[in-house]
């Protein structure tokens, strides 16, 4: 798939590795510049340095200050962002345990990166976009925002939290010209999702087919295909979609996809 996005200006967070970095790197091939945020600031610099014209900042959605440090820079470079990637997001691995269970401080960490985090840098953007009367606002949120899953109670929270707050945004400025989608990934293959599922040494590895059997395509996704629907987004001729959710689950949340 290939659309113009020429001259263009994209600020994606978390773009050092996985789902991020995959959507960064379609985004400059179709000629967008790109700026490659992420907290490991090294490893952001590392995948930025394999794409033409772009560039790495550190980025921690949680600080308002670094949020407006790293826009200040991108306005006087640029003088405009065109795309905002919203896909910071953490989880926790250590605490698969029953909401009651759940430690105070996980919660308030998951909720200010995945859900606060999506505000905060939200807000900054909106801001510039608005005084140009354009933009394209791309929140990454995840199925399990749409059909909550057991014990993950701040993950599923934020992530149903992004997808209303999509919706919020893109009632409050669709009519300025600018944008706000969210796209809902399912179990994708990634560094992350290795350590727990699909790597030999996989935390949770033999409980993956149980997982796979609620996907009717069978498989996790890949990097790519969650960013190729970002791609879409972000496309010119996507100025009609705005306060959608697009699934790229492999069906999971089409149905109950097990027999009984």
């Amino acid at each position: 798939m290939k659309v113009d996005l020429r001259d263009q200006v994209a600020l994606v967070t978390g773009a050092a590795n996985g789902i991020g970095k995959a959507i960064a790197e379609i985004l400059a091939a179709n000629e967008a510049r790109v700026i490659f945020t992420d907290i490991d600031f090294a490893a952001a610099k590392e995948s930025a340095s394999c794409v033409p014209r772009a560039k790495a900042m550190e980025l921690d959605v949680c600080s308002e200050s670094q949020i407006q440090a790293v826009t200040t820079e991108i306005m006087r470079e640029y003088g405009r962002v065109d795309i905002l990637v919203n896909n910071a997001g953490v989880n926790t691995n250590k605490h698969r345990v029953p909401f009651d269970q759940f430690p105070r401080d996980e919660w308030d960490r998951i909720v200010q990166v995945d859900l606060t985090g999506v505000y905060l840098v939200g807000k900054a953007v909106g801001g510039i976009m608005r005084a140009r009367q354009s933009g394209r606002i791309i929140n990454i949120a995840s199925v399990a925002g749409l059909v909550p899953l057991r014990l993950q109670c701040a993950y599923v929270a934020s992530k149903a939290g992004v997808i209303n707050l999509t919706k919020t945004m893109a009632l409050e400025i669709g009519c300025e010209g600018i944008t706000v989608n969210a796209i809902a990934p399912g179990s994708t293959l990634t560094n992350a999702t290795k350590s727990l599922f699909y790597g030999e040494d996989g935390q949770f590895k033999d409980s993956v087919r149980k997982l796979l059997d609620h996907i009717p395509c069978g498989r996790p996704g890949r990097p790519e295909e969650i960013a190729a629907a970002a791609l879409f987004l972000a496309a010119p001729e996507a100025s009609y979609v705005n306060g959608a959710v697009i699934t790229v689950d492999g069906g999971w949340t089409a149905g109950y996809a097990r027999e009984f």
